[in-house]
């Protein structure tokens, strides 16, 4: 199945969560601790307890690379462990040029095998056009984030009274000539979700900033109902797969990710 594919049947069947698997040692409950590769039982555990409603998964590489050759083939484990029914989204934010983002293209697609990457568009077409030669995979473009220093450059306003990351947003919708694109746009800028979001059109996009972040599950749902735009999925991590550290935690994450989907569904009226 192509990412498009699979992302496409989840969100037929209004499902938006994407479970972020950022797995630190500190945070997983102790018991597993005493386990001989307590991050790869804690994701097993996680895994388990959410593929059936999970929309996807998103892996972020800075919590596996920081444990060296161990931690990437944790990375590599989970990644097989995870049903091939559902999208996984390598969370590199790759930004380079040349034979530098061909080689990160081939290695997020070719040899790892992720569904899907962010990507960081600073530099220009260059620093993303080799992602964009797999059309069966997403490319989700960093367009407006979630953290306080957007505002140094992604909401600078330029000379034609346009913001960047509305510029940013703009040249996403250009490149998506394959329809393997998208956009990350954070759920904690709900006034310029809002104001923006008719000119995602068909781009896929990637809302990370709910729960921990203090973003609103609501506002976001409701933006993307009132504008008929179902191909979106919203990132939770901390909030749920750290919502217990009790033996047999894996029961309340299916609980707390089951609430997720219900509020979405009351929301979009099912």
């Amino acid at each position: 199945m192509t990412a498009q594919e699979k992302l496409q049947s989840k969100t037929d069947q209004n499902l938006h969560i994407c479970v972020g698997l950022d797995t630190d040692i500190n945070k997983i409950p102790s018991y597993l601790k005493q386990n001989t590769n307590p991050v790869l039982e804690f994701n097993k555990v996680i895994i388990d307890s959410t593929y059936k409603s999970a929309a996807a998964y998103k892996i972020n590489f800075a919590f596996y690379e920081r444990e060296g050759l161990a931690g990437l083939e944790n990375l590599q484990r989970t990644l097989e462990y995870i049903p091939k029914d559902v999208m996984v989204i390598a969370d590199a934010k790759r930004g380079d040029i040349g034979n530098t983002a061909k080689m990160y293209a081939a290695s997020v697609f070719e040899h790892f095998n992720f569904d899907s990457v962010t990507v960081n568009p600073y530099m220009g077409l260059d620093s993303v056009e080799p992602f964009l030669e797999y059309s069966d995979k997403i490319i989700y473009v960093l367009a407006l984030t979630s953290n306080k220093s957007a505002v140094d450059f992604e909401k600078l306003k330029l000379t034609d009274g346009e913001y960047v990351f509305q510029e940013v947003i703009s040249k996403v919708n250009e490149w998506n000539t394959k329809k393997n694109c998208g956009i990350v746009f954070g759920a904690t800028n709900s006034d310029e979700l809002k104001e923006n979001i008719s000119s995602f059109n068909d781009l896929s996009v990637l809302l990370p900033g709910i729960g921990a972040q203090g973003g609103s599950l609501e506002d976001v749902v409701t933006s993307f109902n009132l504008n008929n735009h179902s191909d979106y999925l919203v990132n939770i991590s901390r909030a749920l797969i750290y919502c217990n550290d009790k033996p047999g935690f894996g029961s309340e994450v299916e609980k707390v990710l089951t609430d997720y989907n219900e509020r979405i569904k009351n929301i979009s009226g099912y």
